[in-house]
């Protein structure tokens, strides 16, 4: 297991870099714990793949170090780096069964053979595949290939970090909730340190202690998902989390009030906010009341079991409201408000915090 420190990390894929524009990856500077479970979480295309490849040894950074512990391997190739991945889609030996699959990591670093069996034996279960492990591989699913790689991934116990780049791709959605229960408890039975690259936040959520989210080739936060979802510490870190995402609207802050085209909302603290300013609200936090409040036009209305989410419009802008089964939808509900101790105040795009 190791400690990952990033220092001064950037890429590009360009030759000669001119701006911060032509950087895949923006220079960052981070410590990933020993032994933490991190989700690298982001749309399509903001750098989580270049970094995961930078950290395997698979690209070379434009610039800045890689370290594991102390040691810098920055120029070390992946073989040195004693890590395991799991990729997008799977790599198995068709020729193989499935137990010489699994067991192949383990066999090519000379171990004994019962602790071979007995781990093959613990990883087959993990993964549901006890009763194929005769099989060969070729022939079988692409999820059951998938499965066969995670299980390879995950079969050696001393590596310095396992690396996974959407490995449930193209697993069933039953079988990813078990697999991802299923890492969660390898991460606290063994203490690796793993990194998870997802586009998908529930992936992320469930199974990182930390979940390291980025945009635009930088990471715009790195946090708990409680901290993500409560304190989003930029607006993409708002709509991108939570479903549906944060309510974003241009206002003019003035002290502790924000002034929307449709009204005045009270904040609960006095901002010194400058530049492009918004504020956001979840739509957990938003109550829709027969006034006062800003004026809300409900266009639909959706049942989707625990809670009803509803499809409206303040200021000109659409608006989502969350509202808890059983509480009555009716005319007289004209306006909007929101709990002062939940808005999130920003400035072209980063929190800004208030005082008291």
């Amino acid at each position: 297991m190791a400690r990952i420190t990033l220092k001064n990390l950037a890429h590009s894929y360009l030759p000669a870099p001119k701006s911060e524009d032509d950087f895949a990856l923006k220079e960052m500077d981070h410590v990933w714990d020993d032994g933490g479970a991190y989700a690298l979480l982001g749309s399509s295309g903001c750098g989580k793949t270049t970094l995961l490849n930078i950290i395997s040894g698979l690209l070379r950074p434009s610039q800045g170090r890689v370290l594991f512990g102390d040691r810098d391997v920055t120029d070390s190739p992946t073989a040195e780096r004693n890590i395991a991945q799991v990729f997008q889609f799977p790599v198995v030996y068709d020729t193989m069964t499935v137990r010489d699959n699994l067991a192949f990591p383990l066999r090519n670093r000379g171990m004994d053979a019962a602790y071979i069996a007995e781990r093959v034996q613990d990883i087959a279960r993990m993964i549901g595949m006890e009763d194929r492990l005769d099989r060969k591989a070729k022939g079988l699913t692409a999820d059951a290939k998938q499965k066969i790689s995670l299980g390879r991934g995950m079969v050696r116990q001393d590596v310095n970090a396992i690396l996974f780049d959407e490995p449930l791709t193209v697993i069933d959605p039953h079988m990813k909730w078990e697999l991802r229960t299923q890492l969660k408890s390898l991460h606290r039975q063994f203490g690796h340190t793993m990194i998870y690259v997802t586009h998908d936040q529930t992936e992320a959520l469930t199974f990182a202690d930390k979940v390291v989210v980025m945009y635009d080739g930088r990471v715009v936060q790195m946090g708990t998902p409680e901290e993500l979802f409560e304190r989003p510490a930029h607006t993409f870190v708002g709509y991108f989390i939570g479903s549906p995402g944060m309510n974003l609207f241009p206002a003019r802050i003035e002290g502790d009030r924000a002034i929307l085209d449709g009204g005045e909302v009270a904040l609960g603290a006095r901002y010194a906010a400058q530049g492009r300013t918004q504020i956001g609200i979840r739509p957990e936090h938003a109550v829709l009341t027969s006034g006062p409040g800003l004026p809300v036009a409900i266009r639909r209305v959706e049942d989707v079991g625990r809670h009803r989410l509803v499809r409206a419009e303040t200021a000109g802008l659409p608006l989502n409201i969350v509202v808890p089964e059983g509480m009555p939808l009716g005319p007289e509900l004209t306006h909007v408000s929101f709990a002062p101790g939940k808005i999130s105040v920003y400035a072209d795009d980063w929190r800004v915090e208030g005082a008291a």
